[in-house]
Parts: structure tokens; C-alpha cells; sequence
């Protein structure tokens, strides 16, 4: 037990050195200098119009492969892994190209490399990270063929919208990690990269779908809908949105939404009003009222804030958003309304409706799909329209598909529609008829 801690001690002790990208790349202990070359490294790579690719190695065993050994055996083995490294950078890269080799990942090794698209593409990255997990694997099985260590991979573009290059170093560096350890697999690891291209070109397409006055049947706002660019695997909402999540991107991506919705409405002029999805996770973000004013001081011109409705998504909770009450009540000093979304698909919209009370409460297809011909569903309707004359809410049907389910509407007095039985969500935004 007592081997075991030393030799992680050992461990933490030995991994903290750096490799530096000159001809011998020896090891530089960074506690001796101020100078932080990989911020250095990454500064001088977009300065020349390049981007960065953050590459960790996750040593994933190396603990427990370690404290199995002597500690002079220990030692040995680290001295390999570092020299491994060393032999497949060199053999594989241009010095010219990397900035640095680094250590500081506790049971991995990290490999900063600028990238050039005129000579790197995304599948000559991806087999690159590989090839040099494979030699250095085989050196190790040739040095110590009873040490049975593996190496995953993972990668990240550093991204240029931080506000430094220290955070976004560091958030590229999570995200690499982050794939290391979660295995993903080539495929995924292109959407990534996709992700964050289609972010940064604004290359998305926005779409609108009607919302009905039941009563009068003449529209009575749009929400805007979002896809990928068209005929890739993001063209999806669901599919865009998830892998948005999943690389921290969700914040910049539903910006994004909201200033192509801004741009296009005052493109034309238009005076309806608008709904715009959000989720709890960006509507509780410290930066998101500061970034909404500079959108419609950059593009507003005309816009009210009166004509748009902030949607808040049901895909989290809004418990431990401390900025979310706070940005939800400056919305509202703002002129812009609130509604929730999929009320009835679950108990926790329910408790957002009383922690927000909306202007607006969209009812979840769930509820109406077939409530024509089940009672159930239709006492369900009930109930949450209740809820929603207590909140002082108006009421969105969603999902109406046919003329049955209109009725039932119409019967129950509920303000508002939406759904194919109306219209698809196929016009373009810049489209829409003023």
C-alpha cells in the first residue's frame, strides 16, 4: 500500500515537465521561467492565420500499471513513455508544426499542433492522432511486452470568440480530454469539428412555423426553427443541438440563432411577433442579457423587443442557475415575453410555470396527439388551461395535425395553435410575408 502512493507521488512528480518543439526537444521545467509557451505558441499560430489542434493521450491504465512496479521500474517506464513520444512526434510531424509537447495532463501527454488546411485536412488529423498512438504503443510492447499500458485519444479546434488565450487553451484542452476519456469514435469526432466549423462560418438556415388564433385562424406569431446545413449530418435540430451540448458550444449556437432571427426579421420589416428557443442553460448565463443588447443595438434598427418570446426549453432544470430568475425578470424590464415549453410531458415544467409564471404556455403534442378520441387527454387540456388562466398565461396547442383535434381545441377555448394541420415549418424567415 505504502509503494502504491509513493509511486503516484512519484508519478505526479515526474509528469510535470514540458517538451518543447526544438531539435533535441528536451524537457523544460516551466516552474523556472514566467514565459507560458503554449499561449505563446497558440498567439503566434492564429496571428498567421492557422488554426490549433489540442491532442491528448490519455494513459488510461498507468496508475495501476504503475503501482505494480518497483519504483525503479516505475522510473524506467516514464523515461520510455516520454521517449516514445518524443520518437513518434519526430517521426511523424514537421517541427515547423508543433508548438508544443506537453506533460501537464496528469496520466496523459498533450500535443499542441498548428494546422494548415492547405496541407492538413480533418481525416489527415484524425489519422495522424492515431499513428502516433500506435508507435508509441508498439514501442512500449517491444520495451516491456508484460506492461500492458493503452492509450486513448482524443482532440479539439481551439476556438478564437474567448476572451483569452488562456481560456480558450484551456477549454480546448477539456473538451480533448473530455473525448479521450469517453472513447468517441472517429464519426462523432467529425461532427465536432463540424459543430464548431458551422458556428464560425454562421452557417445555419433558419425556418418558421405559423401560430394559429384559433378563434379568428389568422396568425398570430412565428416560432423560428433552426437546421444544419443542408444534406450534412447536423441538418437535424435534435442532432445539431446534442452535439452542441456535448462540446460546449450550446451557449454560442443559440446566440447565433437569435441574431440570424434578428437580421432576417428586420430584413423584412416584419411586425409579428416572434418565438425564439432557448434553453435554461443559455437563458441562465451571466454574459446572455449584455450579449442580447449589443445583437439589437447591431441589428435591431426597427425591432421591438415587444415582438419577441423567449422559449424556455424543458430540456433542463432551471434549479442551480443562479443568474436564470435574475435574466428572466431584466427580459421582461426589457419588453421581451416568456413562454414554456412541453407543458404536460412532464412534472418539472410545471414547477417552471410557478417559478416564471410565463406569458405564454405551449402545450406539449404529447397531450394532443388523438385527444379527439381520448377523454383522458382532453381533462388533462383542461386542467392545464387552469393552470395557465391562474399563471395569466396564454395558451399554445402544439402538434395539430388534423381537423378532429382542431375542434378540440375550438371547444375548450384555447387561445392559440400550431401544427402541419395549419402549416409546415417551411418558409424561410427572409420569406415571410410581411
Amino acid at each position: 500500500m505504502v509503494r502504491r502512493y509513493l509511486n503516484k507521488a512519484n508519478s505526479i512528480l515526474e509528469w510535470g515537465k514540458v517538451l518543447l518543439p526544438h531539435s533535441s526537444l528536451r524537457f523544460y521545467p516551466p516552474s523556472f521561467t514566467l514565459r507560458d509557451p503554449v499561449s505563446e505558441g497558440v498567439t503566434a499560430a492564429i496571428q498567421s492565420g492557422k488554426e490549433v489542434v489540442v491532442i491528448v493521450y490519455n494513459l488510461q491504465n498507468f496508475i495501476d500499471v504503475a503501482a505494480e512496479l518497483t519504483q525503479i521500474q516505475h522510473h524506467q517506464l516514464i523515461k520510455q513513455i516520454k521517449k516514445q513520444f518524443r520518437l513518434a512526434v519526430l517521426k511523424e510531424l514537421n517541427e515547423q508544426d508543433i508548438i508544443m509537447l506537453h506533460d501537464q495532463y496528469g496520466e496523459g501527454i498533450t500535443l499542441y499542433l498548428k494546422v494548415d488546411y492547405d496541407r492538413y485536412r480533418l481525416s489527415d488529423i484524425d489519422q495522424l492522432v492515431k499513428n502516433l498512438a500506435l508507435i508509441v504503443e508498439q514501442g512500449l510492447q517491444t520495451e516491456y511486452p508484460s506492461v500492458p499500458l493503452t492509450i486513448e485519444t482524443g482532440y479539439m479546434f481551439i476556438e478564437k470568440n474567448h476572451y483569452t488565450i488562456q481560456d480558450m487553451v484551456a477549454k480546448a484542452h477539456r473538451q480533448a480530454i473530455a473525448m479521450a476519456e469517453k472513447r468517441l469514435a472517429t464519426k462523432y469526432d467529425n461532427m465536432i469539428y463540424n459543430i464548431k466549423k458551422i458556428i464560425s462560418k454562421k452557417n445555419i438556415r433558419l425556418m418558421a412555423q405559423p401560430i394559429i388564433d384559433v378563434e379568428t385562424k389568422e396568425i398570430w406569431a412565428w416560432e423560428i426553427l433552426t437546421r444544419g446545413p443542408k444534406g450534412t449530418s447536423l441538418e437535424n435540430p435534435l442532432t445539431l443541438f446534442s452535439v452542441a451540448r456535448q462540446t460546449g458550444t450550446l451557449y454560442e449556437l443559440e446566440m447565433l440563432v437569435i441574431e440570424k432571427a434578428i437580421e432576417q426579421i428586420k430584413g423584412n420589416k416584419n411586425k409579428s411577433n416572434f418565438f425564439v428557443n432557448c434553453t435554461p442553460i443559455t437563458l441562465g448565463n451571466i454574459r446572455f442579457t449584455r450579449d442580447l443588447e449589443n445583437l439589437m443595438r447591431k441589428y435591431g434598427g426597427r425591432i421591438s423587443p415587444k415582438q419577441i418570446t423567449f422559449e424556455v426549453t424543458e430540456n433542463d432544470s432551471i434549479t442551480g442557475l443562479k443568474n436564470f430568475s435574475y435574466n428572466i425578470k431584466k427580459l421582461r424590464l426589457m419588453g421581451y415575453k416568456i413562454a414554456v415549453d412541453d407543458t404536460g410531458s412532464g412534472y418539472s415544467n410545471l414547477s417552471t410555470i410557478s417559478e416564471i409564471m410565463p406569458d405564454v404556455i405551449k402545450i406539449d403534442r404529447s397531450v394532443i396527439q388523438n385527444i379527439d378520441k381520448n377523454s383522458l387527454k382532453e381533462s388533462m387540456l383542461k386542467g392545464l388551461m387552469l393552470v395557465a388562466r391562474e399563471a395569466g398565461s396564454l395558451v399554445v396547442a402544439e402538434g395539430i395535425e388534423n381537423e378532429d383535434e382542431a375542434l378540440v381545441l375550438t371547444r375548450n377555448n384555447v387561445d392559440l395553435a400550431q401544427g402541419y394541420f395549419y402549416a409546415p415549418p417551411t418558409l424561410l424567415m427572409n420569406e415571410i410575408a410581411n
